[in-house]
């Protein structure tokens, strides 16, 4: 059996049946979509549905916490129809009377959409909405560990879909993905977008397809001296413990001003946190990292399993594991991406060392993904803006919760997280329906405007 045959004719079956799908969906009204936008965001927000998922979505991936999972199902959702249901995206978008200038909304045509199973609840529907906003299709391909419940999530959308009078194959789940056919969708279709591990989104970009990919995850955030210590502690536990730390948003680690180190390291031991004494660090890197690589045992786990893993005796009401560390780079994993309820913990001197160390682990790890503040200093703000190579500053605010749309900020609601160039990405903005449309710009003529050489150059013209 040649697999690859098998699976490139799998994929072209499925494209053909998006793409006739696509083709009715193309003559919407900005009414329709917006119906349609509505009606499979509401078929994962109602209470019964978002029950099932959320345990599905457990139970398979056996990652976080159901509590979260049921969480993000109603917020992600409601937080995205929030940001788009008023936009324009059919027919003309915009116009600018003084350039002479219309702007057209048109279809990109199927989306190939890459589910990981981190987050394999919401994912799928935002992405969904996104592609209807823009008259797309859509095939989605999940992480093998999250198939089913991929594959339920995209019926109950497929049957809003029926109920409203669309096409149900604009919305297409591959059942039983592989490395194989994965490689097929994003190669058949006319945009990837690719929410998952590096290795996932280096596929994508070296797919010939269009791609919309995400960076590493390894957000660092900053407590400065004028920090409230209980708020911050408070809001760094909420971030830390979210459904297990799944999300490549939660603190990885925290570069603490000297002078109120012992206060926040206090305050976080009364929000939960475990500080391992040096003894017993050495233990938990052992078990967190097997033959160099972080061990799947400890992602999105309890932090009692990663102590228990470790050696280490834990109370019952510690929540997450906090690590003293000086180090950066690959000799020091704990300066990385965990991906577990462990946080990294330094300390700095003066405001521009804690910008350095920024860089430096995010250079190691995460660079263009994300860093935070908490800090009533608007010179630290600003500097931690200005200097670091980050898409993303979030101040005052529970890093995962906040970078991804949040009610109390107005970042877009997303699950998809552009880096830039830093993070090898084409974006550095929050992914959302206007990077799932192609723009015609239709241009009548205007009055010159032709400006004068002096206006142009100014004083460079005595050079």
């Amino acid at each position: 059996m040649n697999t690859e045959l098998n699976a490139k004719e799998y994929v072209a079956e499925l494209m053909q049946r998006a793409r006739k799908a696509q083709e009715v969906a193309a003559s919407f009204t900005q009414e329709k979509v917006d119906e349609l936008v509505k009606a499979i965001a509401w078929a994962l927000v109602k209470e019964e549905n978002a029950q099932e998922v959320a345990t599905m979505a457990i139970e398979e991936s056996q990652l976080g916490t159901y509590e979260a999972k049921y969480g993000k199902l109603q917020k992600k959702i409601r937080g995205a129809l929030r940001d788009i249901k008023d936009a324009k995206s059919v027919g003309v978008i915009e116009k600018d009377e003084a350039k002479n200038l219309i702007k057209i909304a048109k279809p990109v045509g199927i989306i190939g959409a890459l589910v990981p199973c981190t987050n394999p609840e919401a994912t799928p529907v935002t992405k969904a909405m996104f592609a209807l906003k823009g008259r797309n299709a859509v095939v989605f391909a999940p992480h093998p560990r999250t198939k089913k419940t991929n594959a339920r999530i995209v019926e109950l959308m497929r049957q809003a879909l029926k109920k409203h009078g669309a096409p149900e194959d604009l919305l297409i789940a591959i059942e039983n993905p592989s490395i194989e056919i994965s490689g097929e969708v994003m190669r058949q279709c006319d945009l990837v977008v690719a929410t998952g591990g590096s290795g996932m989104v280096k596929a994508a970009y070296s797919s010939g397809t269009p791609a919309y990919g995400v960076g590493v995850g390894n957000a660092v955030v900053v407590v400065d001296e004028t920090a409230d210590i209980n708020d911050a502690a408070h809001k760094i536990m909420l971030s830390k413990t979210f459904d297990y730390a799944t999300s490549c948003s939660a603190e990885n680690s925290l570069v603490i001003q000297e002078g109120i180190y012992d206060k926040l390291i206090e305050a976080l031991q009364e929000e939960g946190g475990y500080l391992v004494p040096a003894a017993e660090k050495e233990k938990l890197q052992n078990a967190m990292w097997v033959d160099g690589h972080l061990s799947r045992d400890i992602v999105a786990q309890p932090a009692a399993k990663i102590a228990g893993l470790a050696g280490i005796e834990l109370s019952a009401d510690k929540s997450f594991i906090m690590v003293e560390e000086e180090g950066i780079g690959a000799a020091y994993p704990f300066s990385g991406e965990k991906l577990s309820v462990v946080v990294a913990l330094y300390k700095y001197k003066e405001f521009g060392e804690a910008i350095d160390k920024v860089n430096e682990i995010t250079g190691y790890q995460g660079e263009g993904h994300s860093c935070g503040i908490h800090s009533f200093n608007e010179e630290h703000i600003l500097a931690l803006g200005l200097n670091t190579r980050t898409s993303r500053v979030m101040v005052r605010q529970p890093q995962c919760y906040a970078n991804s749309g949040d009610w109390v900020n107005g970042m877009p609601f997303t699950l998809t997280l552009g880096c830039g160039s830093w993070g090898g990405n084409i974006s550095s903005e929050n992914i959302t329906w206007k990077h799932f449309i192609n723009t015609t710009w239709v241009s009548s003529p205007i009055e010159p405007v032709i400006p004068t050489d002096e206006a142009l150059f100014g004083d460079i013209m005595n050079d």
